[in-house]
């Protein structure tokens, strides 16, 4: 039975490993998290080697200490399994339990995540550790959940050992039932690479080229990856959902190669994400012009809201981050930290834990500071850390009974992101397009939220939105295009770009037109197409209308051709040698349109789109904002909260022009307001 009520309340955290800390400071410790405003922690992911020391010998006496003294301060406690870090006897003695690259390297103890999922053994003794902590703290009254493992496929979410080989052969017989299936689905009459034997089945392995397997073989690891972590977790969930059916569970991360809709729809109560806001500088967006650098991190957010509407965040960054030989993050300025805190809790978390409490003296995180330093003086950190707590005392119960709001989504799917690694004339686009779009919506203040198509995906999960925008679905089953059809007809807008609807669920191209299962909904054909790159220099589109903008045609084009006089052509190409063809189109469909996009998205190209859409802040008629400033909003019967985010430096001047009390600090605003550098207001009539 799922917890629905498990975040109802706004809730303010830490993580904190008291196996790291001499016993005299837990006391003072956790007076201190109180004075803060928090009121839960985290404890024991990667304690795994305290509580058993050796096979069979359990020791919970250090966690007993700590949990009875966190009880006494009235704080609640989160429990990690610790299966992310097997002990060294464990995977000394049980060396089958690790895993392997590629090319059959063995990946030793030192680190953490070096076990598979596929091991017996690894999941026999992971059970034994899981049931032994239910059954010790089932009745302790400072438990209210439990976080399964740490950020499943995190470090590497590749698996090659022995044991992975075998349970991925069993996958394929219970997924295809006969080789004839299985060589038929992996179309493997080319280049003669043919099965006549289960035993010649295995994992994507070196090849000639290096990792270059066959593609559709690679697309079906992706989905076997993924049920194998889900089927692992399941180990630790039914355990825990026997033995401690009154706590909620949940697990941290959002990595590759893992359906985490599914695995928060079949065993967890909600979902948890480890947000850290200058990945996306450091990671993503380095090398981009007019990067929105932490602001970005909102994008991701979406991601996670899609998986679960409300969140947990199990680690939010709260200091200068890194290992000792990676992830170099500065420093968060002053305010930037409550800033992020904010724009988590405005994307839907209600449960917001930092990471961490106190920065590690030893090991690989002693550059990943969290709210105290090593000398455990007040710093920065910790006063903004106060004030966040003293702000949501007040706000945030008004808070937690709300949703994110949004009437656009940015659409994804598993199929397309996994074999989009592989595939380079689909799979690098589908980033370029969203990030384009997201800048695009969240410059004009438009909220957007994203939304997985799945093969149980409904049409009342798509009449929640005004617009979809599926940049560059290449597969795409006729079911999904016929869902999107009554859609259209019911009177949504759909959107795709270059790319759309040429495979099927295998990875093979359909004997179609381009675009494929789309081409119905679309209303074309596509007539020739071409990458942009090398020799090939960009190309342009010229829109329509008096005073038509220009913008590039990137990465590829798709040459439109009209097949229904419903179709309507938007722009045409303006140069090479397709000039004045068409390069968008809109196709109305009953009460709706579908749209063609054929290039890969810009800013400047998803802006045409949002202006001709007549999409516009929600907020448009009674609230102004500079660029700089992010609106989200969260919704209930109550009404709407308007958080603002400001991302710059430098103050901004907002206009207000219907009166608004802002939550964080209870004034009432209107006319000019100066939000400051780094600043957040949350908006409220």
């Amino acid at each position: 039975m799922k917890h629905t009520d498990a975040l109802n309340d706004l809730r303010l955290g830490v993580c904190y490993y008291p196996e790291h800390w001499p016993e005299e400071l837990w006391d003072d410790d956790f007076r201190r998290m109180r004075e803060l405003g928090f009121s839960v922690v985290r404890v024991a992911e990667f304690a795994w080697s305290i509580f058993e020391p050796e096979e069979g010998v359990f020791q919970f006496g250090l966690f007993d200490r700590a949990l009875d003294l966190a009880h006494k301060h009235g704080l609640k406690v989160i429990l990690g399994t610790p299966t992310a870090t097997p002990p060294a006897w464990l995977t000394h003695r049980y060396p089958e339990v690790l895993n392997a690259t590629q090319e059959g390297v063995t990946l030793r103890h030192g680190l953490r995540r070096h076990y598979n999922y596929s091991s017996p053994k690894y999941r026999e003794l992971s059970a034994v550790i899981v049931r032994r902590m239910a059954e010790h703290y089932k009745n302790h009254p400072a438990v209210v959940g439990w976080q399964i493992d740490n950020e499943f496929n995190c470090e590497i979410s590749e698996f090659y050992a022995p044991a992975d080989h075998d349970a991925f052969r069993e996958w394929c017989k219970a997924k295809y039932g006969t080789l004839d299936k299985l060589n038929e689905a992996w179309g493997t009459v080319f280049w003669s690479q043919t099965y006549t034997g289960w035993e010649q089945v295995f994992l994507p392995r070196p090849t000639p080229a290096h990792k270059q397997p066959n593609p559709h073989q690679a697309l079906d690891e992706k989905r076997f990856i993924s049920d194998n972590t889900i089927s692992y977790a399941k180990v630790q969930t039914d355990i825990l959902r026997e033995v401690v059916p009154h706590h909620w569970l949940t697990t941290n991360g959002l990595f590759g190669h893992l359906d985490s809709h599914r695995m928060n729809d079949d065993l967890l109560d909600f979902f948890s994400y480890d947000s850290y806001p200058q990945f996306s500088t450091i990671y993503y967006d380095s090398n981009e012009e007019n990067r929105l650098a932490d602001r970005g991190w909102s994008q991701t957010l979406g991601t996670v809201r899609s998986i679960s509407p409300n969140f947990c965040i199990m680690e939010q960054q709260a200091g200068p981050g890194g290992w000792v030989n990676r992830m170099d993050m500065p420093s968060p300025k002053p305010g930037q930290m409550r800033l992020w805190t904010y724009q988590s809790i405005a994307h839907g978390a209600n449960m917001v834990l930092y990471f961490r409490w106190r920065t590690a003296t030893f090991g690989n995180e002693i550059y990943w500071h969290g709210l105290n330093d090593y000398h455990n003086r007040p710093n920065r950190r910790i006063r903004e850390a106060g004030q966040i707590g003293a702000e949501l005392a007040e706000a945030g119960s008004r808070i937690a009974s709300t949703r994110y709001a949004a009437d656009i989504a940015l659409v994804r799917d598993y199929d397309n992101d996994w074999d989009g690694e592989y595939d380079v004339w689909h799979g690098p686009f589908a980033w370029q397009s969203g990030k384009a779009w997201f800048k695009a919506l969240t410059r004009r203040h438009i909220p957007s939220d994203t939304l997985f198509i799945r093969g149980g995906t409904t049409i009342d999960e798509l009449r929640r939105y005004k617009v979809l925008v599926y940049p560059h679905p290449a597969i795409m089953r006729d079911e999904t295009a016929a869902l999107l059809e009554q859609y259209a007809r019911e009177g949504g807008i759909v959107v795709f770009g270059c790319r759309t609807g040429y495979k099927d669920e295998r990875g093979h191209c359909y004997m179609r037109p381009f675009p494929g299962a789309a081409a119905g909904l679309c209303g074309i054909s596509v007539e020739e197409f071409t990458m942009v790159k090398g020799s090939r220099e960009a190309t342009f589109m010229q829109w329509d209308g008096e005073g038509g903008a220009k913008t590039q045609a990137d990465s590829f084009n798709d040459v439109l051709q009209p097949e229904s006089d419903t179709v309507s052509v938007v722009a045409r190409y303006s140069s090479d040698y397709y000039a004045g063809k068409p390069a968008v189109t809109r196709n109305a469909i009953g009460k709706g349109e579908a749209w063609y996009f054929g290039a890969v998205f810009n800013e400047a190209s998803a802006g045409q789109l949002i202006d001709r859409l007549g999409l516009s802040s929600p907020a448009a008629g009674w609230l102004e904002l500079p660029e700089q400033v992010e609106l989200a909003i969260r919704r209930d019967e109550a009404g709407d909260l308007c958080f603002l985010l400001n991302y710059g430096e430098q103050p901004a001047e907002i206009a207000v022009r219907e009166e608004r009390t802002d939550l964080l600090t209870g004034r009432r605003l209107s006319g000019s307001v100066t939000l400051e550098g780094f600043g957040v207001a949350v908006l409220s009539r």
